[in-house]
């Protein structure tokens, strides 16, 4: 394979590149982006030692990555939503690190600078794909390849090339919002939230708050709604949340950095495709599932996988075979997972955003 095209610098096409190129093989990343800091990254990302960190030591960046990441942030908390009290608390024990949080700006940053520079074209958006291998950009020029690999997450134009299946409404709405320097200006709501997440839940809602680096908490408010609800202002959720205690409704009062709406789009389960040697899909391309603690990690898996598999000569068909069926089994536990997100009968876990 002499020339691949990876469209999206996000984890999963990342990963994948770095270990092409452990392989010293050529690789071109496009990413319509015009730079590494063009948007917030998320939150925190839990790194869990069968998949995301098995593909970073594939990456040989497995030290790096634990010299950033918080095992403290493995703490799962659930609150009573009328009292505020603790009701669960997960506690994880010294020593353990099977999924450490890291904020995903941090991991992409360490994946980004482990790249032969130049590998990233960035403000290079693509418009069109043909099974070809053709990538024909918004500028009206195009470029030609071996393989494209479709790392472009859930509205992916090398999806649209390959099945033409869109992501559909799942019914539930994320709203993020955050606090800055939290255990300064909040310390009562810092102390709420622990080391690691917090979650209460009553009546098919639910409030998140996941520790950050840097003392940030990012939140969330999860609930049913129609696929074009807008109500992500102040008022709209704290009468939507009310009678909530006032110490969780402090959270949504709080709030330093404005309101995000966010409606949860998921991918047909199964989604699979007829195989193409000219063209693949991994992460959020490929699986678009609930952020429920697993994409970013199959994302990872999915890329240094591919990247292996071309690497050693089995090809995309191999990779295939071993990744739709992952996908569609934990697809398929996560559409269940996310009702038992906002489920009073399912407390605690770790069906935090991610």
């Amino acid at each position: 394979m002499n020339s691949i095209a990876i469209v999206g610098a996000g984890l999963g096409g990342l990963a994948c590149a770095r270990v092409l190129q452990l392989h010293g093989l050529d690789v071109t990343v496009f990413e319509q982006e015009p730079s590494p800091d063009a948007r917030p990254q998320g939150g925190t990302l839990d790194m869990h030692a069968d998949t995301g960190q098995a593909a970073l030591r594939t990456a040989g960046l497995h030290d790096e990555f634990r010299a950033l990441a918080r095992p403290e942030g493995q703490q799962m908390r659930a609150v009573d939503a009328l009292t505020a009290e603790v009701v669960d608390d997960e506690i994880p024990e010294d020593g353990d690190e099977f999924r450490p949080e890291i904020d995903r700006g941090q991991l992409r940053g360490l994946l980004l600078g482990s790249l032969v520079p130049g590998t990233v074209r960035w403000g290079r958006s693509v418009a069109d794909v043909t099974p070809g291998a053709r990538l024909t950009f918004a500028d009206g020029g195009t470029e030609d390849f071996d393989l494209v690999v479709g790392a472009d997450g859930a509205w992916s134009r090398v999806r649209r090339a390959l099945t033409g299946v869109r992501p559909e409404y799942s019914g539930v709405t994320f709203v993020e919002f955050g606090l800055d320097d939290a255990d300064r200006r909040h310390p009562a709501l810092a102390a709420l939230t622990g080391q690691g997440t917090m979650v209460a839940k009553r009546g098919g809602q639910a409030l998140f708050a996941q520790r950050n680096s840097n003392g940030h908490i990012r939140c969330y408010a999860t609930f049913y709604a129609t696929e074009d609800v807008r109500n992500a202002e102040r008022e709209n959720l704290l009468e939507r949340y009310a009678g909530w205690h006032p110490e969780l409704l402090g959270f949504l009062a709080d709030n330093d950095s404005g309101f995000t709406h966010r409606p949860l789009y998921v991918l047909p389960v199964p989604h699979a495709w007829t195989h193409t040697p000219s063209l693949t899909l991994l992460g959020d391309a490929a699986h678009l599932m609930p952020p429920l603690g697993v994409g970013a990690n199959l994302a990872l898996l999915d890329g240094t996988e591919l990247a292996t598999a071309l690497a050693t000569g089995t090809g995309v068909r191999a990779y295939e075979a071993g990744m739709l069926p992952r996908s569609i089994e934990t697809a398929a536990a996560c559409a269940e997972g996310l009702h038992h997100l906002l489920s009073d009968d399912h407390p605690a876990g770790r069906e935090a955003a991610a």
